[in-house]
């Protein structure tokens, strides 16, 4: 299956749903995010609820309606799930991952995720030091059961942290490979 342009900002997508045999005709809007060569939909699926407030079976319907509605953008966070009754650190990027296993289509989709919050107690499970950045992306790697984010962001700013040791360490994630944008 692929995308047919239709006009500057829109496509046509045929898809096979992966849990119907028809084919299905799909109308999504897609843009280009930032300066950067990568097209995405231009609706993006926030993937907060994820694990807690939407079980993983909910989260599986969303995401399936979602990807068959021509949706390649999902946006999530490693926090996402603490501090909430019953959740846990990464909960988001848990079930995420599992569906992108499971349904075998990460490279169809725009992963993005953030680091940056308080993922504990500790004095460096929080903020953007180089420390909490290179320890955040293989957390969120494992989780999303992936070998590369898309789009990894600052969820917040760190005054504490100096911004050139924060854009160094995302400059080395992408030399890695670890990190596309």
């Amino acid at each position: 299956t692929g995308l047919v342009a239709n006009g500057p900002s829109g496509a046509v997508s045929t898809a096979r749903s992966p849990r119907r045999k028809e084919r299905i005709t799909l109308l999504m809007e897609y843009r280009q995010l930032g300066r950067s060569g990568l097209r995405v939909a231009a609706l993006c699926l926030g993937g907060n609820t994820f694990g807690w407030t939407t079980d993983e079976p909910a989260s599986w319907a969303v995401l399936d309606a979602y990807a068959e509605g021509g949706g390649n953008f999902i946006d999530t966070a490693d926090v996402y799930g603490r501090g909430i009754p019953g959740g846990k650190v990464g909960e988001s990027e848990t079930v995420l991952g599992n569906w992108l296993h499971e349904r075998r289509n990460r490279a169809q989709m725009i992963i993005a995720t953030k680091v940056g919050s308080a993922m504990g107690d500790r004095p460096n499970e929080a903020g953007l030091s180089r420390q909490h950045i290179m320890q955040g992306v293989e957390d969120s790697l494992r989780r999303l059961q992936t070998d590369y984010i898309d789009l990894y962001q600052s969820h917040q700013d760190d005054q504490n942290a100096p911004l050139g040791e924060t854009l160094r360490a995302y400059d080395d994630l992408i030399r890695q490979g670890k990190v596309r944008y």
